[in-house]
C-alpha cells in the first residue's frame, strides 16, 4: 500500500537490502550488549521493588530491540500478502506485532487491508476488509468517540491520525492498537483516500505499566523508609540517653565519673539500629554504666530499647547487682516475643572503693587503659554466652585508680572487625587516650579513627574516666 501524501507525489522506494541488513546487524549486536549487562546486574531473582524496576527495565530495552529487529526485516522482506490463509504469530514475548496497514478510498468505498493488519485485529484473512463505518465495531465502547474523532479530523481537516485506542477481538481478548495515517489528496486538494498503519501495542504499554509501578512501588517505600526513620528519630529524642556529647549526670556530690558517649550511624542506611549506650546515677553515689545492641531495625526495635532501658534502669534501682541483673533481664525477655537481646554489658561503680562490679552476655568486655597502656578486663566466672533461659550469669570486680579511662563499646565499632582483632585495634590507640586529654577528646580519637569508615551495622561507644 502507498504511504505517499498526495496523488502526485512518487512513492517512496524502499531501502537497499544492504543498508537495511545493516541496521539489523547493529540492531542484534546492541541486544546482545544490553543482554550481557541484565546477566551481570544485581538483584537477581530479589523481590526487592528497586531490583524488580531494575529487571522490568531491561525487559523493556530487550523487547523493544527484538520489535526494532522484527520491523526491519518486514522492511526489507515487504509487506505479507493482503490475503495470507495462515498468518505467522509475533515471536513469543513480543511487544509488537508486525505492523499491519490500510486504505480506504472514499470514492469508492472500497479498503484494502495488508496481512499484517488482519493480524493483528484478529480478524479472518479470508473476509473482507472493514469499510471506515465498519472499523468501530472493533473498538471498544470506551474508545469510539475517539477513534470517530480522529477520523474525521483527518477526513474533514486534512490532520495526521496518531492515538491509539482498544479492541476486542473474536477470541476475547482486549488489545490496545497505536494507529498512524493521512489523508490521500486528489488534484484539486480534496481527500479521496485515507491510509493508516497500525500496530499491535498491548505488551509494550504493558511492560511500562509494570516499570511505571516498580518506580512509584520503590518510591512508596523509600517514603515509608524515610517516615519510618523520623519517628524513630524523635521517638529516641523523646526517652533514649543522647546520641552525642556529653552524658551529664544530676551529681548530689563530688564528681566521681566524667562520662562521654557517641552514636556511629551504619553511612549506608536510613535505618535506627537496635544499639544502645545508658549511665544512671544509683543512690549512694553509684553509676550504672551499660552497652547493647537489640536485634532488628526501625521503630519497632526503638520501642523495644525503650522497654529494655527501663526494664534495666528499674532493676539497677532496686538494688540487683550486674550478675543479677543480667540473669533477671535474661528470663525477662525469654517470656516476651520482643524484644530479642543481641548482647549486653553491664557495670556498676562504687565510687567509696573504686571498685568496677560487671557482667556481660555475648559482648565484648570493658577495656582498661592507665598509664599509656591498655588491657581488656577478665571476664567473669561462670559467665554463659548466648544463655539459655534459666541460665545464672556470673559477675566480677575490677579495682580502679584516679585517671583510669573505661571505654565500652559494641560490636561493630571497628567495621570489619569483632572480638579480639576489633579490641587490639582499639587497644593500639592507649597512648592517644591517656593523659591529660578529656573524655571527649578520648570519644573524638575513636570516631576519627573508625566512625569514618563504611560500616554494615550501627555502634556505641561509651567512655568513663575515673575522677576520685
Amino acid at each position: 500500500m502507498p504511504s505517499h501524501l498526495s496523488a502526485d507525489r512518487p512513492a517512496a522506494q524502499p531501502p537497499g537490502r544492504g543498508s537495511v541488513d545493516a541496521l539489523i546487524s547493529q540492531t542484534r549486536r546492541l541486544k546482545g550488549d544490553v543482554d550481557a549487562v541484565r546477566r551481570d546486574a544485581a538483584g537477581e531473582g530479589s523481590d526487592h521493588p528497586r531490583d524488580r524496576w531494575q529487571r522490568a527495565l531491561y525487559d523493556l530495552a530487550l523487547h523493544q530491540l527484538s520489535d526494532l529487529d522484527e520491523h526491519l526485516a518486514q522492511l526489507r522482506d515487504g509487506p505479507l500478502p493482503t490475503a495470507a490463509p495462515e498468518p505467522t504469530a509475533p515471536a513469543q514475548g513480543s511487544l509488537l506485532s508486525r505492523v499491519g496497514s490500510a486504505e480506504w478510498n472514499l470514492l469508492t468505498d472500497e479498503a484494502s487491508w495488508s496481512g499484517e493488519l488482519y493480524q493483528i485485529l484478529g480478524r479472518d484473512p479470508a473476509a473482507p476488509p472493514l469499510t471506515l463505518d465498519e472499523l468501530p465495531s472493533l473498538v471498544v465502547d470506551e474508545d469510539r468517540p475517539k477513534l470517530t474523532a480522529m477520523v474525521t479530523n483527518c477526513l474533514v481537516d486534512a490532520r495526521p491520525i496518531d492515538g491509539e485506542f482498544r479492541i476486542g477481538r473474536r477470541d476475547g481478548d482486549v488489545r490496545t492498537v497505536h494507529m498512524m495515517g493521512e489523508p490521500v489528496l486528489d488534484t484539486d486538494g480534496s481527500t479521496a483516500s485515507m491510509w493508516a498503519v497500525l500496530r499491535d501495542v498491548s505488551e509494550l504499554r504493558r511492560s511500562q505499566r509494570a516499570v511505571s509501578e516498580t518506580r512509584d512501588s520503590l518510591h512508596d517505600r523509600q517514603e515509608a523508609a524515610r517516615s519510618e526513620h523520623r519517628l524513630a528519630v524523635e521517638l529516641q529524642e523523646a526517652v533514649l540517653p543522647p546520641w552525642r556529647g556529653s552524658l551529664r549526670l544530676p551529681h548530689r556530690g563530688p564528681r566521681t565519673l566524667d562520662l562521654a558517649s557517641q552514636h556511629l550511624p551504619a553511612p549506608t542506611s536510613t535505618m535506627i539500629g537496635g544499639d544502645w549506650y545508658d549511665a544512671l546515677e544509683l543512690t549512694g553515689g553509684e553509676t550504672l554504666l551499660s552497652v547493647g545492641d537489640l536485634t532488628g531495625q526501625g521503630v519497632g526495635v526503638t520501642s523495644n530499647m525503650t522497654m529494655l532501658l527501663g526494664a534495666v534502669r528499674g532493676m539497677a534501682m532496686a538494688g540487683a547487682q550486674p550478675g543479677q541483673l543480667m540473669t533477671w533481664l535474661n528470663q525477662l525477655l525469654d517470656a516476651t516475643v520482643q524484644p530479642a537481646l543481641g548482647s549486653a554489658v553491664c557495670c556498676r561503680y562504687r565510687p567509696a572503693t573504686r571498685t568496677l562490679v560487671w557482667a556481660q552476655a555475648g559482648h565484648p568486655a570493658p577495656l582498661l587503659f592507665r598509664d599509656g597502656t591498655g588491657r581488656v578486663l577478665n571476664t567473669p566466672d561462670g559467665v554463659l554466652l548466648g544463655a539459655t533461659s534459666g541460665a545464672v550469669y556470673g559477675q566480677t570486680e575490677e579495682t580502679l585508680q584516679v585517671g583510669d579511662l573505661l571505654l565500652l563499646h559494641t560490636d561493630g565499632l571497628v567495621p570489619g572487625h569483632t572480638g579480639s582483632a576489633a579490641a587490639n585495634l582499639l587497644l593500639g590507640l592507649a597512648p592517644r587516650l591517656t593523659g591529660d586529654r578529656t573524655v571527649e577528646d578520648c570519644v573524638r580519637t575513636v570516631v576519627e579513627e573508625f566512625g569514618e569508615s563504611a560500616r554494615e551495622d550501627n555502634a556505641c561507644v561509651l567512655v568513663a574516666r575515673v575522677m576520685s
